[in-house]
C-alpha cells in the first residue's frame, strides 16, 4: 500500500525542508541571473536560511516555528522597504523552481508548490517595476 502524504510537510519532513531552504540560498548565492535579489541580503545567509526553514515548516502544514520566532506569519512587512517588482518575483521564483530540483522534489511535489509558491512571491511585490528603491549589501535583514 502507497503512503498519502496531504501536505509538502508531510512529504519533506522537518529535514527535507532544511534542506530545501538551504538549497534556494545556494542557488541564489550561485546563479548570476538572480544578482539583484541577493544583493538585498547580507553577506552571510545563515541566518536567513534558518528563517526561511522556520517559513516554510509552517506555510508548508508543519509546527508553525516561524510565528512562534516571529509572532506573526506577515511577510510583506520585513520586504516593505524593498522594491520587488515582476523581476525579483520571477528571480525568487527561479531560485525556488532550481532548490526542488537540487533536493530531488517529485513532480508531484513540485506541481503540489508551484501556483502557492506564486502566491506568496506575488504576496512580496511592492511595485509594478524593478526599479531600486535602496541598494547595498544587507538590505534585507529578516531579525
Amino acid at each position: 500500500m502507497t503512503e498519502q502524504f496531504s501536505t509538502p510537510y508531510e512529504i519533506l519532513g522537518d529535514a527535507g525542508v532544511k534542506q530545501l531552504a538551504n538549497a534556494f540560498y545556494d542557488v541564489m548565492d550561485e546563479l548570476t541571473e538572480t544578482a539583484e535579489i541577493r544583493q538585498m541580503h547580507a553577506d552571510n545567509l545563515d541566518h536567513i536560511k534558518r528563517m526561511l526553514t522556520a517559513y516554510l515548516t509552517g506555510w508548508m502544514g508543519g509546527p508553525p516555528v516561524y510565528q512562534a520566532i516571529k509572532g506573526t506569519v506577515c511577510l510583506t512587512d520585513p520586504h516593505e522597504p524593498y522594491r520587488i517588482g515582476p523581476k525579483e518575483r520571477d528571480q525568487w521564483l527561479l531560485c525556488m523552481d532550481k532548490a526542488l530540483e537540487r533536493v530531488g522534489a517529485s513532480d508531484e511535489l513540485k506541481n503540489m508548490l508551484k501556483q502557492p509558491m506564486f502566491q506568496v512571491a506575488e504576496t512580496v511585490r511592492n511595485c509594478e517595476d524593478s526599479t531600486p528603491k535602496n541598494q547595498g549589501a544587507n538590505i534585507i535583514a529578516v531579525s
